[in-house]
């Protein structure tokens, strides 16, 4: 097998993130997915700065292992080229605005009408009720979702995160959805049409701030790099760089005051508990930045590591690719082969039977436009 998705084929009317996110995930793990785009391609084709041989990195990231076709919708040859791929594929998903697909004969309730197995999933940045004419980009829902409330310094500016993250949150549960509907239709031999919105995705992946709200009527508020509930759970400076130290529990805070030779400091009432500790940072800060100023990032995160306190140093992306490579997580894959090959990022996921694939290059604008139309044709006849 190529992977646990093998067979499955999944027909991508979706562009940007979002969506080729999710459907990347599922042809690493076997499915066939076959990218459909207008005649300029998708729009992070043009995304760059950075490239490689003049293609797009941004689009390189997302979009291994899929088969393109350039389809003009509004012509209607191309359409029903479209209709036919719908009309044989076990996943759609799209991020149009939605109804968007309606006029073209491809919206859920007509390919439901001749295949009724389709797992058909849409992505839109506030769901297909009030909010379906606002567009979803990440920053927007950044925004007002309000995480760019919490990021940032407590008397600066809001920030946005430095990835799209709910872009890929939600292309993440596009994923589970999808998966999880189609252990349904196994059981039950009937499609659904699978939601995801951006918004949503964004207030759940709040998590702790979004209960603080919900259960507890607290608005949570920036902190810069502290936790609201935890300490130490931060950046602190050492002899060179910061080091990130993340003594989550009483007995980690006692195995870091052994390493820093101030064990008398985790006997004081001020301190002996995360919600003292949490109570009294102000006071308690200085005390372990004085120690760690006397050795350097890393030499502590070597000490700490070995005594069990989780810490790390703040790297740079070609220092986090160094550490997954120390841990021998193995992080860079190459997809394709001879001059077509691209180095990518490894699956997240380890399978013990059915590893993940890196079979095709991402493609170019309509690579296999003829040959997807031609196998059209033949199932047709």
């Amino acid at each position: 097998m190529t992977g646990p998705l093998e067979g499955l084929l999944v027909a991508d009317f979706s562009r940007i993130l979002a969506g080729p996110y999710a459907t990347m995930l599922l042809a690493d793990m076997g499915a066939d997915v076959v990218k459909v785009e207008g005649p300029r391609g998708d729009d992070t084709r043009s995304w760059m700065p950075p490239v490689r041989d003049g293609v797009s990195t941004y689009y390189l990231g997302i979009n291994r292992g899929k088969r393109s076709i350039a389809l003009d919708l509004g012509d209607e040859a191309d359409a029903q080229v479209a209709r036919s791929l719908a009309e044989r594929a076990d996943v759609l998903i799209e991020n149009f605005k939605p109804g968007g697909l309606g006029k073209y004969g491809l919206d859920f309730d007509t390919v439901r009408e001749s295949n009724p197995g389709i797992i058909y999933t849409s992505i839109t940045g506030f769901g297909s009720g009030a909010g379906k004419h606002v567009p979803g980009y990440d920053l927007m829902v950044q925004a007002m979702s309000g995480l760019m409330s919490l990021t940032g310094e407590p008397d600066g500016l809001p920030y946005r995160a430095g990835i799209s993250v709910f872009d890929v949150m939600a292309g993440n549960h596009a994923a589970i959805g999808i998966l999880a509907a189609l252990r349904h239709r196994d059981a039950t031999s009937v499609g659904q049409h699978v939601e995801v919105n951006l918004l949503s995705s964004a207030l759940t992946g709040l998590v702790n701030h979004s209960s603080a709200y919900v259960a507890g009527n607290t608005v949570p508020y920036r902190m810069g790099n502290a936790h609201p509930s935890v300490f130490p759970y931060e950046p602190l400076p050492t002899a060179d760089n910061d080091l990130v130290v993340a003594a989550g529990n009483d007995a980690q805070f006692r195995k870091l005051c052994d390493v820093l030779r101030i064990p008398d400091v985790a006997d004081d009432p001020r301190f002996a508990r995360n919600a003292d500790r949490t109570a009294n940072r102000e006071e308690l800060r200085p005390i372990l930045t004085a120690k760690l100023s006397e050795r350097g990032a890393l030499e502590w995160f070597g000490l700490l590591t070995e005594a069990g306190v989780p810490s790390g140093p703040i790297n740079t992306i070609d220092g986090g690719f160094a550490m997954a490579e120390r841990f021998e997580l193995d992080p860079i894959v190459e997809v394709g082969d001879g001059e077509r090959a691209v180095p990518t990022t490894r699956h997240p996921i380890r399978f013990s039977e059915t590893p993940a694939s890196y079979r095709l290059p991402p493609p170019e604008l309509d690579e296999h436009g003829a040959e997807i139309r031609t196998w059209l044709e033949e199932t047709d006849a």
